[in-house]
């Protein structure tokens, strides 16, 4: 609904779309939309929501989409035929106004659905807004229910999010960006098609235990990085490998997060996380991310 708005007309019925493919028009209403997860049958299905981009200058239309969101929940909660089996998940929206999005946490919170996801952001804005709307609606969320932030993938976007109180994410970025042959690592992200790379025999990245990584005697593929670098330009089998690889990064630094946490020794997590991204110069540390840290009680730049 953002990538092919020139395609689609949202109205109050629903989204009507023109097919990509052969131009057939199509309508997608909050009902359609449950049914048709529904019947997929998965453990999590998304209300259908109004998304409306937050570099949006349009005020009332974002307006108009928040309001609309709510609406289109409440038809989704009545469609939703398997409650006990398919856990629904509502919306928030709002753009960047803060009042907006403060508006429709109290909205959505009362509908009592059984995760709350935050939307519409990673449409470009700014970094530091983008903190400002996680931790204003994380702040109004009930704390024994999963938050979910729409469309966030990086590993900083993720580190800080967690500390904001978000649980959950998704994004295309790892596989996207494994199509152009970029490994996540801990020191940052690799471009396996440098020439640099063209005689690398290491692993994809050393102490990795995924498939990609781990050698053959370990149960592993025991790929190197020579190996990417001379299959992603030619052969699609360098990206799918870099996919594994990248899922997996994403996953076990989620998996370490929940470890610190339980532990309760998260902010020093954070700190060892951006000192060894940054190679311990604090000087290169992002500054959203410090101001959005300390303003959680993480202070990135304290003397260790």
């Amino acid at each position: 609904m953002v990538s092919l708005l020139k395609l689609a007309q949202v109205t109050e019925e629903g989204v009507r779309f023109l097919s990509p493919h052969d131009g057939t028009p199509m309508l997608l209403t909050p009902e359609h939309s449950i049914s048709l997860q529904n019947s997929i049958g998965s453990d999590i299905i998304m209300q259908l929501d109004d998304v409306i981009a937050t570099t949006s200058p349009d005020h009332a239309r974002i307006k108009e989409a928040m309001h609309r969101s709510i609406r289109w929940l409440d038809r989704c909660i009545s469609a939703h035929q398997n409650p006990s089996s398919q856990n629904l998940f509502c919306i928030i929206q709002g753009g960047l106004d803060l009042e907006l999005r403060r508006e429709c946490c109290e909205e959505m919170v009362t509908r009592d659905t059984p995760g709350i996801a935050i939307g519409g952001l990673s449409g470009g804005e700014a970094k530091a807004e983008y903190c400002k709307v996680v931790d204003t609606c994380t702040g109004l969320l009930p704390d024994f229910k999963p938050r979910y932030v729409m469309g966030v993938g990086y590993p900083e976007d993720i580190i800080v999010s967690i500390a904001l109180g978000a649980d959950m994410f998704d994004c295309v970025w790892p596989t996207r960006t494994a199509r152009f042959g970029n490994a996540i690592t801990n020191g940052g992200t690799l471009n396996l098609k440098s020439a640099a790379y063209a005689y690398d025999f290491g692993p994809v990245e050393e102490d990795c235990r995924c498939v990609c990584c781990r050698p053959p005697a370990e149960g592993g593929l025991g790929i190197t990085r020579a190996y990417i670098h001379h299959t992603s330009a030619k052969e699609t089998v360098g990206a799918h490998l870099l996919s594994m690889h990248n899922v997996h990064y994403l996953l076990d630094l989620v998996r370490r997060a929940r470890e610190a946490i339980i532990e309760r020794r998260y902010p020093a997590f954070v700190r060892a996380y951006f000192a060894r991204l940054y190679g311990n110069e604090k000087g290169r540390y992002p500054p959203w991310a410090v101001d959005a840290l300390r303003g959680v009680g993480v202070d990135l730049l304290a003397e260790d």
